[in-house]
C-alpha cells in the first residue's frame, strides 16, 4: 500500500450538547461532531449481535483532505469502547480512495486488503461467539468477497449503531468528505429489527453547520439514509462508475 495517507481511526460519539436543541428541532435525539446515523442504548451486555447493509458512497475530490466512513458497531455511544467494521471513503491530495476496514478501540483501524468501489453493496455482521470472543464479518456483495476475523473484545455491549462518521486523523476529527447519500438497510440487532425511531437518530455538526443528517427510518424501523444537507449534494449511488479508483491506503 502507499505511504502518503494518514492513519485514521474511529472515536466514540462526541456528543455536541450545544446543538442538541437543533437536533431535537429536526426531530432527532442527539447531535455530534463526528457521527450521524442511528444509535440505540441498552443495559450492560444488552447487545450481542449487530448487522446491516449499505451502499458505498461516491466521494467528490477536494483540494483539502476530507474523510468519511460508514459502519456498524457495538458500543461507543455513551461509553468509550467500540467494536466495528465498515468502509472508508476519502479525498487526499485530490485523489479519492475507497477501502474496507475493521477496528476495536483503542487500536487504530485494520485495513481489509480487498477492493471497494462506489456503488458496491456491503453487508456487515458482528457477533459474540463466546464470552469475550467476537467474530467480525464484512461482505462485498457486488464483488463477491468476504472477510472474517475473530477477536477478543470486553466492552460493555450497551449500545448498537449504524453510522456515517468523520474519523479521527492524527488526533483530530477530520472534515467530512463530500459524499453521496449513504443508504443503510436490513439493520438488525440480536437478530431482530431494531425498530428505530427518529429519536434514536443523530445529526453531525461541524463548525456550527449541519454536515450530515439521517432520514426518518422506514416503517419497519430497519432502514434509513444519511446525507449532506447541501444544495449540490451528489445523488445516491446505485451502480458502478466507469472510473478507476484507488482502493488501497496507508
Amino acid at each position: 500500500m502507499g505511504t502518503n495517507h494518514k492513519v485514521t481511526s474511529s472515536r466514540p460519539c462526541l456528543t455536541d450538547k450545544m446543538h442538541t436543541s437543533s437536533a431535537k428541532e429536526s426531530g432527532f435525539g442527539w447531535s455530534s461532531g463526528n457521527w450521524s446515523g442511528y444509535a440505540i442504548r441498552g443495559k450492560k451486555q444488552a447487545f450481542r449481535q449487530i448487522s446491516g447493509e449499505w451502499m458505498v458512497p461516491f466521494v467528490r475530490p477536494s483540494a483539502k483532505a476530507a474523510y468519511s466512513s460508514a459502519w456498524i458497531g457495538i458500543d461507543g455511544y455513551g461509553n468509550s469502547s467500540l467494536i466495528q467494521t465498515g468502509t472508508g471513503h476519502e479525498s487526499v491530495n485530490g485523489i479519492v480512495h475507497y477501502y474496507a476496514w475493521w477496528e476495536i478501540l483503542p487500536a487504530a483501524e485494520t485495513v481489509i486488503p480487498y477492493p471497494v468501489s462506489p456503488g458496491d453493496r456491503m453487508q456487515a455482521l458482528i457477533i459474540r461467539t463466546s464470552p469475550g470472543k467476537w467474530m467480525i464479518q464484512l461482505r462485498n456483495l457486488s464483488r463477491h468477497w468476504v472477510f472474517r476475523t475473530t477477536q477478543r473484545y470486553s466492552g460493555p455491549q450497551a449500545s448498537a449503531e449504524w453510522i456515517v462518521e468523520a474519523p479521527q486523523v492524527n488526533g483530530s476529527i477530520a472534515g467530512l468528505a463530500r459524499l453521496s447519500p449513504v443508504c443503510f438497510s436490513r439493520c438488525r440487532v440480536n437478530g431482530k429489527s431494531p425498530k428505530l425511531k427518529s429519536s434514536d437518530g443523530g445529526i453531525m455538526i461541524q463548525n456550527k453547520h449541519k454536515v450530515a443528517v439521517p432520514s426518518r427510518p422506514n416503517t419497519r424501523g430497519d432502514a434509513f439514509t444519511v446525507k449532506r444537507p447541501c444544495k449540490n449534494v451528489l445523488p445516491p449511488v446505485h451502480s458502478k462508475l466507469p472510473i478507476q479508483y484507488i482502493h488501497s491506503r496507508k
